[in-house]
């Protein structure tokens, strides 16, 4: 309901802890690279998006200073290894004022993947793509064009992943990307996606989870209370 400072800090440590994890995964084998992506990395990611969210919405720094509110949504994103705060800002808009409308809300999916990912074997195929299909829907149902700021979060986001290459090394920078494809996909924090805005009550689009896991996932259950508010 307002600003809320505490993100900052709590934002900034959580990206610390990130980058302390690079560094404790550089010189690991590959297996044990890509377990700690899933076990640990992969939830603060997840958590990190849904700060990104809540950036989004200005709580860090209030309306009346949205550019700062901008400019630490792209650090907030250093530790997803794509460019990712400044396009979800634009698209979560049309989400709000348009809930539930075809080829404007993305969070909806297409006709298709209903169509398609219609048995289960197929609708595991789709959590397991979730975070692709997230990215890419918004190019095909209601492409936007480019702003200057999401190219300087794509700026300084590929600089952040080479200086990560260059210090780290490789495995720290596939631990970085794989925490961020598989926490944003088969992932038990990964239910909000299909428990927020799938219809499975004919006229109900919106629901809410009021479990533990909004610990990490800075409220975001409270779902139908976000959108009223």
């Amino acid at each position: 309901m307002k600003p809320d400072h505490n993100l900052i800090w709590i934002v900034a440590m959580m990206l610390l802890v990130q980058l302390a994890s690079f560094y404790l995964v550089k010189d690991l084998d590959w297996k044990w690279v890509i377990f700690w992506s899933y076990v640990f990395g992969s939830c603060l990611n997840h958590s990190m998006t849904l700060a990104i969210h809540e950036i989004s919405h200005n709580f860090p720094f209030g309306h009346h200073k949205a550019l700062w509110n901008r400019w630490f949504g792209m650090f907030a994103n250093l530790s997803l290894g794509v460019p990712y705060s400044i396009s979800f800002k634009r698209y979560h808009m049309d989400h709000h004022r348009y809930l539930g409308a075809d080829k404007i809300d993305v969070d909806i999916p297409t006709d298709f993947e209903g169509w398609f990912f219609c048995t289960t074997f197929r609708k595991f195929v789709w959590v397991i793509l979730q975070p692709l299909f997230y990215a890419f829907r918004p190019l095909f149902i209601n492409p936007k064009p480019i702003t200057y700021l999401e190219i300087i979060n794509t700026v300084i986001q590929i600089t952040f992943d080479i200086i990560i290459y260059y210090v780290f090394g490789v495995k720290s920078l596939v631990y970085m990307l794989a925490a961020t494809l598989l926490g944003l996909g088969l992932h038990p924090i990964s239910g909000h996606f299909i428990a927020e805005h799938y219809m499975f009550l004919k006229g109900h689009e919106t629901y809410s989870y009021y479990g533990p896991l909004n610990l990490l996932t800075f409220n975001v259950g409270y779902h139908n209370e976000h959108h009223d508010f």
